[in-house]
Order: C-alpha cells, then sequence, then structure tokens
C-alpha cells in the first residue's frame, strides 16, 4: 500500500484520481467522508469487489481516501490488503499525521510506505520537479541552486495567496480569504472532532488565529494558556491535534556541540504561512516550509535521514535553521527580508558544528555574496 498524508486541500486527491484515470481505475475510488461509501461498507464490507473485478488489467489501483476516519481503520485495511494483495494495489490517502498514528506493534508494518505531499514549492512550480536525490555535499547542493535561473514573482505569488494549489492558481485576494475561511472551518469541525474527539472546538479556532503571532520565537505555552484562559494541558494537547491534522509543524532546537544552547524549546510554524500578516515572519514560516518539504523528499528517496531543526544559545543568539544528514551538522540556513551582513555568530554556530557552510537567504537582496564559507543569496535564486 502507498499511503500519502499531507495537509487538507494540497491535491493528494487530485493526484490519486490523476492516478487512477491513466491506470482505467476511475471507478475503483471510494471516499470514506461521504456517506454513501460508509453505508455500502455497513451493508457489505466487501462492498468494492464487484468493481475490482470488472476494471480492466489483471492488477489494478484502488483508493481509499480518509480511511484513517473510522474506528479501527488500520485492521480493517490490513484485512483488505490480505485478502486482495494480488489483485489490487492500494492507494491510501489521508489529511492527518498517519506515521504520527503509527503505534508499536502495528497491525499494518511491512504493508505500507508512507509518502507526505505538502503544498507547493518554488522548485516544483518553476521547473515542474523537486531535488529528489540529496546532493554529494552542502557546498554542491548551494552551488547546484545557484545555477539556475529564478523568478521573483513567482516567490511573490506564494507568500501571497500560499502554496496550497487552488488559492494560488486563482491569484486572487478575496477567494484566497473565503478559501481560508472554509479551509478552517472544515479542519476544525470535520478534521479534529473526528480524529482527535475534541469537543471545544472554538477554543482551538481561536488559538489557532493566535499562532500567528507566536511565529519566529520559542513556543511559549505558558503564555498561550493566559491568552486562552485553559490548562497547560488543553494547550499542549490541541497543538498536539493541530500538528496530527497537518496544520502546523514543529522543529527541535539542536543541541548537540552547541555551547549553551537550549534543548526542551520548540518553534511552530504554518503550513498556511498567507495568514502571517507580519511580511518578515511571513517569509520565516514560508522558508520553513521549503526546507521541511525538501528534506522530506530526500529522506524518501535517500538511504539518508535528514532533518530540519533550529538553533538557539541561552543568550538569544539564534540561526533559523539547521539541516543535518544521518544527524551529522550539514548546512545553516538564516532568514532576513532585508538585505544585511551575516551576524557573527551565524559563523560562530558553524565553527562549533564543523566547519559547515552558512546561507543567508533574504527577500530584498539582488546580489549573490560570497566569503569563505558563508553565502548571502536572494531567495528565489535559492529556492
Amino acid at each position: 500500500m502507498r499511503f500519502i498524508a499531507g495537509p487538507r486541500q494540497c491535491g493528494k486527491t487530485t493526484i490519486a484520481k490523476f492516478h487512477l484515470h491513466h491506470t482505467n481505475c476511475s471507478n475503483l475510488y471510494y471516499n470514506w467522508d461521504i456517506r454513501k461509501t460508509k453505508s455500502l461498507f455497513y451493508v457489505n464490507n466487501d462492498f468494492f469487489y464487484d468493481d475490482l473485478i470488472t476494471a480492466p488489467g489483471d492488477k489494478k489501483w484502488l483508493c481509499f481516501d480518509e480511511i484513517h476516519k473510522m474506528p479501527k481503520w488500520k485492521n480493517l485495511l490490513k484485512g483488505y490488503f490480505d485478502e486482495f494483495e494480488g489483485k489490487t494495489y492500494f492507494i491510501i490517502t489521508g489529511s492527518a499525521r498517519l506515521d504520527l498514528m503509527k503505534k508499536s506493534g502495528d497491525s499494518l508494518t511491512g504493508r505500507y510506505f508512507l509518502y507526505k505531499l505538502f503544498p507547493l514549492i518554488y522548485n516544483e512550480i518553476e521547473t515542474n520537479r523537486t531535488i529528489l536525490n540529496p546532493p554529494v555535499s552542502a557546498r554542491n547542493f548551494i552551488e547546484t541552486r545557484l545555477s539556475t535561473k529564478s523568478h521573483k514573482n513567482t516567490i511573490d505569488s506564494l507568500l501571497e495567496h500560499s502554496g496550497f494549489p487552488e488559492p494560488f492558481l486563482k491569484n486572487n485576494k478575496i477567494f484566497l480569504k473565503k478559501w481560508r475561511d472554509d479551509f478552517t472551518d472544515r479542519l476544525i469541525k470535520d478534521d479534529l472532532r473526528d480524529l482527535t474527539g475534541i469537543h471545544d472546538v472554538e477554543k482551538v479556532a481561536t488559538l489557532l488565529e493566535l499562532l500567528p503571532s507566536k511565529i519566529g520565537n520559542p513556543l511559549s505555552l505558558n503564555s498561550m494558556r493566559e491568552d486562552l484562559g485553559v490548562s497547560h494541558t488543553s494547550i499542549r494537547s490541541w497543538l498536539r491535534s493541530l500538528e496530527l491534522t497537518y496544520s502546523v509543524f514543529t522543529l527541535s532546537a539542536y543541541s548537540k556541540k552547541i555551547t549553551r544552547s537550549i534543548k526542551k524549546e520548540k518553534k511552530l510554524y504554518l503550513f498556511d504561512w498567507s495568514r502571517i500578516s507580519d511580511p518578515a515572519l511571513r517569509f520565516e514560516n514560508y522558508i520553513a516550509c521549503e526546507l521541511l518539504a525538501q528534506t522530506a523528499y530526500w529522506n524518501e528517496f535517500s538511504n539518508d535521514t535528514f532533518d530540519l531543526n533550529y538553533i538557539r544559545t541561552k543568550d538569544g543568539k539564534e540561526t533559523d535553521f539547521l539541516i543535518t544528514r544521518s544527524s551529522v551538522p550539514w548546512l545553516l540556513i538564516e532568514c532576513k527580508y532585508s538585505e544585511t551582513f551575516i551576524e557573527k555568530h551565524h559563523i560562530i554556530h558553524s565553527r562549533m558544528l564543523g566547519g559547515i557552510p552558512v546561507v543567508q537567504l533574504s527577500y530584498n537582496c539582488n546580489t549573490v555574496k560570497k566569503i569563505d564559507n558563508t553565502w548571502q543569496v536572494p531567495a528565489e535564486r535559492f529556492l
């Protein structure tokens, strides 16, 4: 089975249906959010069997969309896989962190591969591809990126309309607002309530409205607890639920080899960066999403393990992002909305981590500047 997980409205269903169409299996799509599919299931557990045997070809593709909202969905999929493995390939799509829903002794172990689909990133739009295979070195990665053409209007459109395909393609502020309102309603009322059992969904909606102001700084649960007048446990649970449903993601602080570093605080980012009004924070959040998507692709198409972290010391000196490769520091990246010099503490962090390269990405920057092991780069050139 192929699991495709990612934020609501980022294109999972579209891609699945596209693949089914091109393999003559369009009739083998079943959305478990729709009452008709559930009704057919309760009448006959193998309700799709007639469609399966009449579809052309020896081995067909079949898609179950949002099946993770069904009770005991893992056992259900295990049964289907074991019975029909010789007749069909399964595509399972869902707007939830299916990897976080996995537990030890999982009944699906060894029966699926998980792939993640994120909102659009710059490289996909401009070249219709992503860099799937990781380069030999971080320096090679930087030089490869700087050798390609860039278009500032693409990054402007992404920053303004988000990377979700529908509002990005519409390129209309009024549509974006209406889309975002509907997105929030469905996320809160459908996904969170169905997957987590949270009943006080209005407080979670208020939390979601509060989060854009928290971007860029270590997350203070106590501050949010005071803002909303709820318990620390509730805030932690709600944030976990927002992460489970791909509304937000968090980055941990990297502490090895960095003296006086913080160890426990996390930074939080939104998948829909268009919610953020401050242009500098929106830019940082957008870069975080770009890097998260790139490292996820590398993890899925290579033997290495890439992780995205940040660095912050107790005296407040921070580098926005650190990419590690197989747990070894690989590349430091700093975001600046306006062009400025690279601050000394980034170079100090680089030395502590073995002399890895430092790239400073700027939105308002026109030229590439290289000094020793540091680069100042226009964001669109690097992306």
